[in-house]
């Protein structure tokens, strides 16, 4: 095409002047996130190649100017300053006291010192009056006024003294401890651990006072440490008696008119594999052959929302727990065990309520039709993941046709995905061998074999099916996606270069990442760097969170993404139940706001339930080596700071630090740039990923801490 055709294109299209103004609202909206002119093109709704190039042409003459600013390459974001000498944002303390405010407002953290905070605390979202600012120097301001706090209870050891006490917090972003008068102990003693609650708190005083609201027992047992992190993280322990009460009430028997608004599958082969300790399971799998020669797979999910309804008090409390939250030794269901374990639950020779997902495929694996809808089903068998395992190995054993071909049509999913651009992160687990009172005997890790695959590829299935249902034939419908955006394009930079130390590459070339990562997990399995290089990878990526606005799971090459599969362990599910059945019988789906709300709420406490999941697991594993003070052990640098190394324990993944003051031949310092740590005398080096020897020294169960030294 000429230049004058695009010219006529242009003109026929979107005008430049709208496209200004329609880019600086953007990039207005989204201050904090970067954007590449495919995101602009996309929230704009332009497909067409000529117009996308004249964003981009746009982006280029608007940062030469000025107006918007290259945050990185091919990334922008708006430059307008704050229009008020004073910014919104959230706190981000130190253990020193003093904090950093982080704002939509403006570009840098804005630095607030210790008496400048007043008493906001970490996370707590205020108001900031900016200082004048100095050329060169970070932004700096003060505290007015406390616009939401962002928690008022702490977990911490109680410490008694005659007529009042005090609450030490675990936090380390507390770095004030909680006043308490006597009378407010509520029956807490000396060196118990306990959640206690600010009442007040006199801006001329240095410390808040509080009340104890919860005594967690005496620190080292098992029940007290698992539920300091649980109140750590805000995330409930129990259910009251009246959630309980109210699930009690919820029947659960299946009447006749159930059977009859749905689809029966109660004769067709149908089975479920999950973990051999699991007590709940969300998801069944039926197969059977159709008279073209296709078959028909339909994926079976506990249909909760029969049970659960809105207005009720199990269906608000499972909107505000969210998810159910996985600790070492123990879940905290999001629903009532009644629900979670029984009524909901696909148990083997049980006929069940559900909601399902079925496709018709040919032997390539490709979808020739698709249904969705309520139906009831009776699951033939319960597998392990061994047990299925051990059937696809052998080719033997109970419904050894069923799982052959599964698998076989499973892996076939799995090559097109990975083929379309899907990354292969597959990270090992860590589990542990507890007795009856929760000490750690053993460090196992968590096999992930083709029985686990057969599982992740028809739930990835059902659910971007579902996705593509409502966004592609329901187009502008509100909807709850699973989103994942693009990585950071610096932070794939600094990650290709650290490789580079152990010898591999990564290509610039953006569209091909994902090709180019999976090349580099294949080449690394096995090797001593595998761990580190594939953690440092996860966190170049973004985070996947849930949204109404859909920009596509860039992680599993999905344009719409969604989770179907889950619902008695994540609400989203629910929602995602809830909205299908609505487009389905063309019912109105409700408020958009009010969906994106619960998104927003429900990513967060996904986000607490993963932190207390690494809690516990870091807890267990400080435990496991509490006893063994002295020993030697092979290990990779596994983190590089200015106070010190990490080192990854290559046979367990126990992690500790090596203090940089314990390194007594030279005089260190933190090479940013290197990932390393390097003497100023002898230029010796301790890099991320080099494999070390080190000796327990120390293990902190109140601080979840290792510390190891150097064996020469």
């Amino acid at each position: 095409m000429s230049k004058k055709d695009r010219d006529k294109k242009k003109k026929a299209g979107i005008s430049k002047e709208t496209t200004i103004q329609l880019i600086h609202e953007i990039l207005g909206k989204n201050p904090q996130q970067g954007l590449n002119y495919r995101q602009i093109a996309k929230r704009l709704n332009v497909n067409d190649p000529d117009e996308k190039q004249m964003i981009s042409e746009i982006l280029n003459e608007l940062s030469e100017n000025g107006s918007i600013k290259e945050v990185y390459q091919g990334k922008y974001k708006t430059a307008k300053a704050p229009s008020r000498g004073s910014i919104t944002g959230t706190v981000d303390m130190t253990r020193m006291g003093y904090g950093f405010v982080v704002s939509e407002d403006i570009e840098d953290d804005v630095f607030v010192t210790a008496k400048n905070l007043k008493t906001a605390l970490h996370g707590d979202k205020v108001k900031v009056l900016l200082f004048a600012r100095r050329k060169g120097a970070r932004p700096e301001g003060e505290v007015v006024e406390i616009l939401e706090r962002w928690r008022t209870s702490f977990v911490g050891t109680v410490e008694v003294m005659p007529n009042f006490a005090f609450l030490i917090p675990d936090n380390k972003n507390m770095p004030f401890e909680l006043f308490m008068p006597s009378s407010k102990l509520n029956g807490a003693k000396q060196g118990q651990k306990a959640v206690a609650k600010v009442i007040d708190w006199d801006p001329k005083s240095k410390n808040p006072v509080a009340e104890i609201i919860n005594v967690l027992g005496y620190p080292g047992m098992n029940e007290t440490e698992m539920h300091a992190i649980l109140a750590e993280f805000e995330l409930p322990a129990h259910f009251t008696e009246e959630v309980e009460r109210d699930a009690e009430n919820i029947r659960g028997e299946i009447t006749d008119s159930d059977i009859q608004a749905r689809r029966d599958f109660r004769d067709i082969p149908t089975f479920t594999i999950d973990p051999a300790d699991a007590r709940d399971f969300d998801d069944a799998i039926s197969v059977k052959k159709l008279e073209n020669g296709n078959w028909e797979v339909g994926v079976h999910i506990a249909d909760v929302t029969h049970y659960v309804r809105p207005g009720t008090l199990t269906e608000e409390e499972a909107k505000q727990r969210a998810t159910s939250v996985y600790l070492v030794d123990r879940v905290v269901p999001m629903l009532p065990e009644r629900l979670s374990n029984h009524i909901c639950s696909l148990n083997p020779s049980e006929d069940k309520l559900t909601y399902s997902a079925v496709f018709e495929l040919n032997e390539k694996a490709e979808i020739k039709d698709e249904w969705f809808g309520r139906t009831i089903i009776n699951s033939d068998r319960r597998f392990s993941y061994r047990e299925a395992q051990m059937v696809i190995d052998t080719g033997e054993g109970d419904m050894k046709e069923q799982l052959l071909l599964l698998n076989n049509l499973a892996q076939q999913l799995r090559s097109k995905r990975f083929a379309l651009g899907a990354f292969s992160f597959e990270r090992v687990e860590v589990q542990f061998e507890l007795d009856k009172e929760g000490k750690p005997l053993g460090i196992k890790f968590r096999d992930m074999g083709t029985a686990n695959q057969l599982i992740e590829e028809f739930m990835l299935l059902a659910n971007r099916k579902v996705a593509e249902f409502i966004g592609k034939k329901l187009k502008g419908q509100s909807f709850v996606y699973r989103i994942h955006d693009k990585p950071d394009p610096e932070k794939i930079s600094n990650f290709r270069q650290f490789i580079t130390r152990f010898g591999y590459n990564l290509p610039e070339n953006e569209d091909n990442l994902p090709r180019a990562m999976n090349s580099l997990f294949r080449e690394v399995a096995g090797r001593n760097e595998q761990n580190i290089i594939e953690t440092i990878a996860l966190r170049a990526m973004a985070k996947a969170v849930y949204s109404t606005n859909n920009i596509g799971h860039y992680g599993l090459a999905f344009r719409y993404y969604t989770h179907f599969t889950s619902p008695i362990r994540r609400y989203p599910d629910m929602m995602v139940h809830r909205l299908l059945t609505a487009y389905l019988n063309k019912e109105n789906p409700g408020s958009r706001d009010k969906l994106e709300k619960q998104c927003e709420h429900s990513s967060k406490m996904e986000r607490f339930a993963t932190e207390a999941e690494r809690a516990s697991i870091k807890y267990k594993q400080v435990e496991f080596m509490s006893d063994k003070m002295g020993q030697v052990f092979e290990g990779v640098i596994s983190g590089v700071t200015e106070w010190g190394i990490y080192v990854e324990i290559i046979e367990n993944q126990c992690e500790g630090m090596v203090s940089v003051r314990d390194l007594s031949d030279d005089f260190y310092e933190y090479d940013e740039e290197n990932y390393c740590l390097r003497g100023r005398s002898e230029g010796k080096t301790f890099t991320l990923g080099e494999r070390i020897r080190v000796e327990v020294v120390r293990a902190d169960l109140q601080k979840k801490q290792l510390d190891f030294k150097l064996v020469d």
